[in-house]
């Protein structure tokens, strides 16, 4: 029976609802998994014979830790996660990466821990038409250090800013897409490169709402139909991380979470290649298609 680490954290222990169907679902298809935290050291990560990152949502506050684990670990077992896509993704630069290989993504502008962070705000706000913008840092997971503010709360904001640069963090700039108050965001789902399911998340940025603190936060879920536009996009960005990467096989999961701009048209928000929630609970049968996939790969 082959054995497949399921990688979480010691910090996001019972958080993660995805584990438990996985789990079920691994026995069912003939595979012996454990779910293991990369950070225990007591961990002997030869006994398995793949590991698959799921819910390591701790490496946004040790990101170099994080990585050089993912080094050492592909030396004992096979990481089903390339550690180029990891390195790439844990950061979200890759947005400009797809923006300019024409993939409409939500208007984003980078800050770098030398910038002057007021300066920084105003030359955005000047640049930007919204009534409201997002602050968050490149390196993030659940909208943590994420805020939402309007144009008059420009001083916190570039607060905000400076409390981030200051602890050596890259910072994004994007307007807040109206949008996501009343249509939220729609999360496509792929394994092994084909569609499995998609859901709709509700608003997680409130107004005058202070910044979350959890890499946890998932707001409300739904099941949904994504589009043919939707599906469209999706596909072009799968496509794009392909070739900016240079994978020669498809991943084992991607989730594309996209938002409707002020025209109706779909861009990406976040593309979630390390550690993405996958919402089992939306989709009956998903997990099944995801653990027969990674059996298959595994017996290959």
């Amino acid at each position: 029976m082959k054995t497949l680490a399921l990688v979480t954290a010691v910090a996001a222990t019972g958080h993660d609802d995805d584990l438990a169907p996985m789990l079920e679902a691994c026995a069912r298809a003939g595979l012996h998994a454990r779910v293991v935290a990369w950070d225990d050291a007591t961990v002997s990560w030869r006994r398995f014979d793949a590991a698959l990152l799921r819910s390591p949502w701790d490496y946004t506050e040790r990101l170099a830790e994080f990585l050089g684990w993912c080094d050492r670990v592909q030396q004992s077992t096979r990481l089903l996660n390339p550690l180029n896509v990891v390195r790439w993704n844990t950061d979200k630069h890759y947005l400009a990466d797809l923006e300019a290989a024409d993939v409409p993504v939500v208007p984003t502008v980078f800050v770098e821990p030398d910038a002057e962070p007021l300066e920084a705000l105003q030359a955005f706000l000047t640049g930007e038409e919204a009534e409201e913008f997002v602050v968050k840092p490149t390196v993030s997971a659940g909208s943590r250090d994420t805020q939402r503010y309007s144009r008059a709360q420009d001083f916190a904001a570039g607060n905000h800013i400076a409390r981030l640069l200051e602890q050596g963090r890259s910072v994004m700039l994007q307007p807040y897409l109206r949008s996501v108050d009343s249509a939220g965001e729609a999360a496509l789902i792929y394994f092994d490169g084909q569609f499995s399911h998609a859901i709709g998340k509700a608003a997680l940025l409130r107004p005058d709402q202070p910044a979350t603190t959890t890499p946890h936060a998932a707001g409300e879920i739904t099941p949904r139909d994504a589009d043919p536009a939707e599906r469209q996009l999706a596909e072009r960005v799968l496509m794009a991380t392909e070739r900016l990467l240079q994978l020669e096989q498809p991943l084992s999961y991607a989730r594309i979470d996209l938002i409707r701009d002020d025209a109706g048209k779909s861009r990406l928000l976040e593309l979630e290649l390390t550690e993405p929630s996958l919402f089992f609970a939306q989709a009956p049968g998903s997990v099944e298609r995801l653990v027969a996939n990674l059996a298959r790969h595994l017996n290959d």
